[in-house]
Order: structure tokens, then sequence, then C-alpha cells
């Protein structure tokens, strides 16, 4: 791509990541910094270069591949006029470019062997994409990853791994290993908000208020500096695979559900957990984190995972909402009670338990890992969580209201 077109195209702030041909790039950045929607452009862009260059996108849970790294490829595609050049599936995910056959291929980390037993049918798999790479916890998975791109490759092509991530927080293992030392096989590079010449107005709006109102979080999530979770909420938990299938077919085990709405700025979260409450244990099952939900697309969405006559227990700041969803089939969904210490009892009862997290539940792990008590003005905790990281945490809270009393749960 030329100069010209590589600037009316993909702007300013990426030119060294968009060039650079070592083995590792790695890109933390704020939100709207363009990091994921750069990737596509210059993955699509190299793939019509390299004939024999085939690519593979992994996230931790395949199913969020579709309306993340799927759809941002689609777009780069369109965007660089190359539309019919290209075809796309959608079970499974995969896109080919006709003119060669090469393949861009998707996969999650919950189904690793379809990561190792890939193969190409033609030319050489020497491009990885991991997206949201903060969802991997475990560097071992990373190894793994990394270890998928091997073999010669023909000459004047090159082997590469793309890491994209927002840097919720210092702790992850992708900051000492790609950030705190120097490797001339590495890029390790932070943008921000301020190079996507195409937000508007009301985009860099919302980060000035953002800066003003909740300056920690504007550190991270508008200059992409490492978050630093001090303070953290809940600390007695781990990350860890079970069978809810078998926890489920336990009497003493009972399922427990929360809702918080959101819409155009906040996501809507929906908590699934099985607490055992004789063991004082909380297994975090399933989650929903969506923007953007009617009321109507969240009964489909109920309704398609089985839920639909399960005990509920919603945010009851959206009265007219619960009513909805209550017409719509939802019949056993409540407002959950809020008092003056609603959100401080609701702490210390999840604080009682051990909490077990499935790892498809990756935005539950990012909150849970980023929830923290706020500070005065002398920089001491105070006993309020910050109002940020806390859309699954409030819904963790309502879904557990009655493990406070003699109550149970149940699907009957």
């Amino acid at each position: 791509m030329n100069e010209e077109r590589y600037k009316e195209l993909v702007g300013g702030g990426y030119e060294d990541y968009w060039n650079f041909k070592g083995r590792y790039r790695v890109c933390k950045g704020s939100r709207a910094s363009k990091k994921s929607k750069t990737t596509a452009l210059n993955l699509i862009d190299r793939l019509m270069e390299y004939p024999d260059a085939n690519i593979l996108v992994v996230r931790k849970v395949y199913s969020t591949l579709r309306d993340s790294c799927y759809a941002e490829l689609y777009w780069a595609v369109e965007r660089l006029g190359a539309a019919e050049d290209f075809s796309f599936k959608v079970s499974p995910l995969e896109i080919t470019y006709k003119p060669t056959g090469q393949k861009i291929y998707f996969r999650g980390l919950d189904d690793p062997i379809k990561i190792t037993s890939i193969t190409v049918k033609s030319g050489c798999l020497c491009w990885l994409w991991i997206e949201e790479a903060y969802e991997l916890t475990s560097e071992a998975d990373f190894d793994m990853l990394d270890e998928s791109i091997r073999g010669e490759v023909p000459e004047g092509l090159f082997k590469q791994v793309t890491i994209t991530l927002n840097p919720w927080n210092e702790r992850h293992w992708i900051k000492k290993r790609f950030f705190d030392r120097e490797d001339e096989q590495v890029l390790a590079k932070t943008t921000t908000y301020k190079c996507n010449e195409w937000l508007d107005e009301a985009d860099l709006l919302m980060f000035e208020r953002m800066k003003e109102h909740n300056p920690r979080r504007y550190q991270v999530a508008g200059l992409g500096e490492w978050g630093i979770a001090e303070g953290l909420v809940y600390e007695n938990w781990e990350e860890r695979e079970f069978d809810i299938e078998s926890l489920l077919k336990d009497s003493s085990i009972k399922p427990v559900f929360g809702l918080d709405f959101g819409y155009a700025n906040d996501p809507t979260a929906v908590f699934f957990g099985l607490c055992d409450r004789e063991k004082r244990i909380l297994y975090v099952a399933d989650e929903v984190y969506k923007k953007g939900m009617s009321n109507e697309a969240i009964y489909e969405l109920m309704e398609a995972k089985g839920w639909r006559k399960a005990k509920i227990v919603a945010d009851c700041a959206e009265p007219k909402s619960i009513d909805r969803l209550r017409e719509l089939g939802l019949s056993r969904i409540r407002a959950a009670h809020k008092g003056s210490d609603s959100i401080r009892c609701g702490i210390d009862l999840i604080s009682d338990y051990k909490l077990i997290i499935h790892p498809r539940c990756v935005n539950f792990l990012t909150e849970i890992s980023n929830y923290t008590w706020e500070k005065d003005r002398f920089g001491n905790m105070i006993n309020r969580p910050c109002d940020s990281f806390n859309h699954l945490m409030d819904a963790m809270r309502y879904a557990m209201e009655d493990m406070g009393s003699s109550s149970l749960v149940s699907f009957d």
C-alpha cells in the first residue's frame, strides 16, 4: 500500500506497527485507539500482498469472535474495496481470499484441540492475531498458541504473532514478558484515542468527561496506561473449569441469576452462578455482557439459553423493563432489594464465599480483577467500591440476595 493510500485509510499513529516484521508486535491501547481496526486492515492488506500466507485469529472464547475480529476483518475488506475478492463463512467462521485460496481461520481457546490440529491447504500458517489478549490469564496458553506458528516459510515471508489488548491490570503476564524488557524481535507500543482522526466531538467529549469525573479509569481507558488494581474488593476467587451439568444434579447446589440493565454506553450484564451454601462456594458458570440489548433481545437470549423459567433478580432501578420482561415470559423475574447499605451487605455476603470462575466468563474475570475500593482525597481506601468494572459485579450481588436468608433458588 503506497503512503498516500495508507494515510487515507489508516491515518496516523501506527506506521511502525504496520511495517514491523519481527516475531511479536504487541499493542495495548485505550478505547477507540483504532488498534483492532488497524490490525484488521493490516492483515487483509498483507494477505493480498503475500500469496503464501494464511492467518489464525484467536480469542479465549470462540463465540466472541463473530462480533469482534470477524466483523472487523469484514469491515477492513470493505474499506479496502476488495469485497468481490473475498468470501465469508459463519459456520465455522472462515474468510477466503478467492484469487489464491488463502484463508483466515478463527479459533477459541475453549477448544484447544482445534488450534493444535489446524492445517492449511496451500501456503503456510504464518500470522497469528490474538485479540483481547487480556483474557489470556495463563501464559502457558499463549505459549501453546505461539508454538502453532512454526515451520519454514517461503523466502520473503515472515512469521508473526500480533497481540492487541486493553491494559486493565499491570499484574498481567503480558506486561512483564513484552513491555518490561527490550527485545529486537518485539514491538511493544501504546496507543490512545488521540491518534484516532475519525472520532467526532461527542466521542471526544466522552473522554473529557471521563478525565474529569473518573480519572483512574481515564488513565487506562483513555491513555492506555497499565491499570493498577490496588484494593481489590474480591480476592477470594480462582479461575478453573468445572462441569455445570454435574453440579446441577447436586440438590444442595442452587442456580442463581442476576440482571443488570444497560443499553448504549453500558452493557446489559446477566450473571449465572451455582451456589453451594453449605460449603460456601459460588461457581461462576456463565455470563451475558452486551450493549444495545432491548428488552425483547434480552428475553430471546434468556430463552435461547434455557433460562426462561429461572428466578432472576434484576436491578430495581428499571421497573418498566422488569414489567416488560415479565410480560414477554420471564415470569419469575423480580426487582432487587436496594437500601442504604445494600451494596456493602452484598459484598460482605459474597466475600464469605470462595468463587470458582469458569474460564469462558471472560468479562467477569476482567471485572473482578479490576473491581476496587474508592479512595479519599488523601489516597486512603474507603468503604465504597468504585463505579467502574461493576456490571457483572452488581448482577452477582442481585443473584445472591436470597443466599443471605433461608430461601432457596431453583428452576421450579
